[in-house]
């Protein structure tokens, strides 16, 4: 049985050049996340990765209060179907790997971007989501996807992200940090009432993200 007093946080993060009006949001978005989440109860741990028309792992299963201020260059073009595939088989890999008593009995996969798809080769959004379907069904992994400039519940519909857990943000420092408050408001009330008994982003959330 996986270990319940631990969760893993795993962000994937848009750095593809269109980001560059936002990447000081972006940057302080994320750090307020992770720092909201050093706050609660049990060991956390947070895995990173960066993407463009390239895929870089940063850092895996890193404990909570090891992790850096998030540094974010943009670049490149949005490899966003090859990056959640990859991402997501990663996590899958490693935790298979662990024994089952120290697996994470919360995993809570965070994708944020700015645009459309445009430079993928080997995942299609089909296949990302049947991965990402499976992973939610068979290990009741959690997904989040926040989306500008795009609309977020489309496309994420399109991976395989529930809608109530898509946002569309506005690509503005007041669209990020209210995207950022929304996923921690959710975090929060997911942790006091179990994921099933939730729903994900409210009207309240959306209208404050800037759609």
């Amino acid at each position: 049985m996986p270990d319940p007093s631990l969760s893993l946080v795993a962000a994937l993060l848009d750095r593809s050049g269109s980001m560059s009006s936002i990447a000081d949001d972006t940057r302080g978005g994320f750090d307020t996340f992770i720092d909201a989440e050093r706050g609660h109860d049990g060991t956390t741990v947070v895995t990173l990765a960066q993407f463009d028309d390239q895929y870089e792992m940063v850092y895996h299963s890193t404990p909570i209060d090891q992790v850096p201020p998030l540094y974010l260059v943009p670049r490149g073009m949005t490899a966003l179907y090859d990056a959640v595939g990859e991402f997501v088989t990663e996590i899958g890999s490693s935790l298979a790997a662990m024994p089952e008593d120290e697996r994470p009995g919360s995993v809570t996969v965070l994708v944020m971007t700015d645009g459309q798809e445009n430079s993928s080769r080997e995942w299609s959004n089909q296949a990302v989501r049947e991965l990402i379907e499976q992973r939610e069904s068979q290990y009741g992994w959690d997904f989040v996807f926040l989306g500008a400039n795009i609309d977020a519940v489309d496309t994420g519909s399109q991976m395989g992200f529930k809608a109530d857990k898509s946002l569309t943000y506005d690509a503005s420092s007041v669209g990020v940090s209210a995207a950022f408050s929304a996923v921690v408001d959710y975090q929060d009330r997911k942790r006091v009432h179990g994921m099933q008994q939730v729903d994900g982003f409210s009207e309240g959330d959306r209208r404050r993200a800037g759609r």
